[in-house]
């Protein structure tokens, strides 16, 4: 800074002296305003302004975006495809790059203060797994608004895929290659990191699928960033899908275990094809789907529930094997949604059984 005040007094003293006190006057002004300008909101961030030199924009970018500008965020052309009691989801298509990518914006009254946001946003774009889908940037608006980038995966959601009567949700390697990806997605965080992360909302909504029917855990840790009272209406959303695992009461308790809960609902899902929620159940039906496996178990209608196309047709033997397989996945499932959190497997243990039934 000492070129600029060595320069201020050259030209101070090449004018006449009430202009070059005038020119002094205007310049140590200006300096003043300068170092009032605000610091960066947290460290890590990277400090822009628009050209007005009014607002604030804030961008942390990640591995994969180095070249993601705010301009490309703010001024992409989307469309909304989800909204929730916390955000809402859109489709952006950055134009510089012609990509896709999905922008989750979080409602500044649901979220933590910036202070405690950033270490966490930090960690989350830190993480890189086969089977997650990673954050890629990171935007904070100078009223308080949030913005997670991630990839756009155009061919859907797992709940899509089980839904839409696809033929390759009924195939058993395309079964398998999902509960093992899935697993896998969560075993990284569950033990792979120095301090584990816990999922906390694990659905086939939050499954992201690739043309391979590769699985993309999303949405991971997301919890961790909103306020108690936006936590628990996520936490209740869930539950009302039914993939709350019944010993949670508070948000604060969500856990290694309630992950595995819902790992097994999703299971049940793949296998049945049914929704975790009969929103019209028969009076001898059991509304949550956990609850009715268990029930067709003990009348040893198990094989009633599965889709028949699961069932290979190339051999007798071939169909004896497959069978089996599907039983002892249907056990895993009900092990991983025992009422009992103690009872329930481990990511460990389930990779170990998945491996078990590949043989």
């Amino acid at each position: 800074m000492e070129h600029k005040y060595m320069l201020a007094l050259i030209i101070g003293l090449s004018l006449s002296g009430a202009a070059a006190i005038l020119f002094l006057m205007i310049y140590c002004c200006w300096k003043k305003t300068e170092q009032n300008v605000p610091k960066d909101l947290e460290a890590g961030f990277e400090f822009k302004e628009r050209e007005a030199g009014t607002d604030r924009e804030d961008l942390i970018r990640f591995q994969g975006a180095e070249d993601l500008s705010v301009y490309d965020i703010l001024e992409a052309p989307g469309e909304v495809i989800g909204k929730s009691s916390y955000g809402t989801l859109y489709r952006a298509n950055l134009l510089r790059t012609n990509s896709l990518a999905l922008l989750r914006f979080l409602r500044p009254t649901c979220t933590l203060r910036m202070k405690e946001v950033v270490p966490i946003v930090q960690l989350l774009g830190s993480l890189r797994h086969p089977n997650l889908v990673p954050l890629c940037a990171f935007y904070a608006g100078s009223r308080g608004e949030k913005l997670l980038v991630h990839p756009f995966y155009q061919w859907g959601t797992l709940a899509q895929l089980i839904r839409d009567g696809n033929g390759e949700a009924h195939r058993w390697p395309i079964i398998y290659r999902l509960s093992l990806g899935i697993a896998n997605g969560l075993n990284y965080l569950h033990n792979d990191l120095e301090m584990p992360i816990i999922h906390g909302n694990i659905k086939s909504k939050n499954i992201l699928l690739d043309r391979h029917c590769q699985p993309y855990l999303s949405d991971f840790g997301l919890h961790l960033l909103l306020n108690p009272t936006a936590g628990q209406q996520m936490l209740d959303a869930s539950a009302a899908e039914g993939y709350k695992a019944p010993e949670l009461i508070k948000m604060k308790d969500v856990n290694e275990e309630s992950d595995v809960y819902g790992f097994g609902v999703i299971l049940l899902e793949l296998l049945t094809g049914k929704e975790p929620i009969d929103d019209n159940p028969t009076p001898d039906q059991d509304f949550h789907l956990p609850n009715a496996i268990r029930t067709a178990i003990l009348d040893d209608q198990i094989t009633e529930l599965y889709h028949l196309d699961i069932i290979l047709n190339e051999s007798s033997d071939q169909r004896v094997v497959t069978k089996d397989r599907i039983l002892v996945l249907f056990q895993l499932a009900m092990a991983c949604c025992s009422p009992s959190p103690s009872l329930r497997p481990d990511v460990k243990q389930i990779l170990s059984k998945l491996e078990e039934i590949r043989k």
